[in-house]
């Protein structure tokens, strides 16, 4: 090769190639110090696009569970009153049969029926039970999302309190009530309470696929965003030589022209 002054090729080569090794540092360093390997769009167009469709469905899966998580408490506080419903009327089964024991007196009666008075009045009271403002008796059924897409609902039963127990609530005292009534109002409380249960169950699987498929997405996410910290450890490693080397060899390079100047002085 000619020994020139005006162009230094030598150092223009070792200059591109400390710019190639530079540029290769500052992203390690970029995806280490982040701990993603996708920090422009340009790392990875394609994986960015789903990485960013996986966060989404991560975030919509995270509000469902939440939803699921709040549908299930709605039914533990309707199955709290239920079964207070139900202990309610177990206390008037109990009143029923006492007033007709013959030894009592026509006063001991009027007592057990100021108990049923108020033990009636408690029954409707727990009729009208809400749950955030939406009615836990409303004697319909609420939609519940299970998937993330909105695809999969489940209908969870607001029971109808006030008809399970209407024979009971409408009897003017002890005497206008049947021990018969008292039972099958006690059965009706029973199913709802079964309903409640069928329902929190199939809640409970619906939340635990929720968070199954959580996993899966964000482990799927994970293998395209999340950087390999020992194998980016490595080409950080191998890049910060790679830089010091053509540094040096770029310093090197600018003092070969040196040689024509020392030709001259001769």
């Amino acid at each position: 090769m000619s020994l020139v002054i005006n162009t230094n090729i030598a150092a223009s080569a070792a200059a591109h190639n400390l710019n190639i090794s530079n540029s290769m540092l500052q992203k390690s360093l970029a995806r280490l110090s982040s701990g993603s390997k996708i920090t422009a769009p340009a790392d990875d167009a394609g994986g960015l696009a789903v990485s960013m469709k996986m966060e989404a469905a991560l975030r919509r899966t995270d509000a469902a569970s939440n939803n699921v998580a709040n549908a299930i408490s709605f039914l533990q506080t309707q199955d709290g009153s239920l079964k207070t419903s139900g202990s309610i009327l177990q206390r008037i089964a109990e009143l029923k049969t006492l007033s007709t024991d013959v030894t009592k007196s026509v006063s001991d009666v009027a007592n057990y029926n100021t108990e049923f008075a108020a033990l009636q009045a408690e029954l409707t009271n727990q009729a009208t039970n809400t749950f955030n403002g939406v009615s836990l008796f409303g004697g319909g059924t609420l939609s519940v999302q299970t998937s993330e897409d909105g695809a999969q609902t489940l209908a969870i039963t607001q029971s109808n309190l006030t008809t399970d127990v209407a024979t009971i609530t409408g009897a003017a005292n002890l005497a206008a009530v049947s021990t018969a009534q008292v039972s099958t109002a006690i059965t009706n409380v029973a199913t709802s309470r079964a309903q409640n249960g069928a329902d929190s169950s199939r809640l409970g699987f619906s939340a635990e696929m929720l968070a199954i498929n959580r996993t899966n997405l964000e482990a799927a996410n994970s293998r395209i965003v999340d950087v390999d910290v020992a194998a980016e450890s490595t080409r950080l490693a191998r890049n910060n030589i790679l830089v010091q080397a053509g540094s040096a060899m770029l310093a090197q390079a600018n003092t070969s022209s040196q040689a024509a100047l020392r030709l001259l002085q001769n």
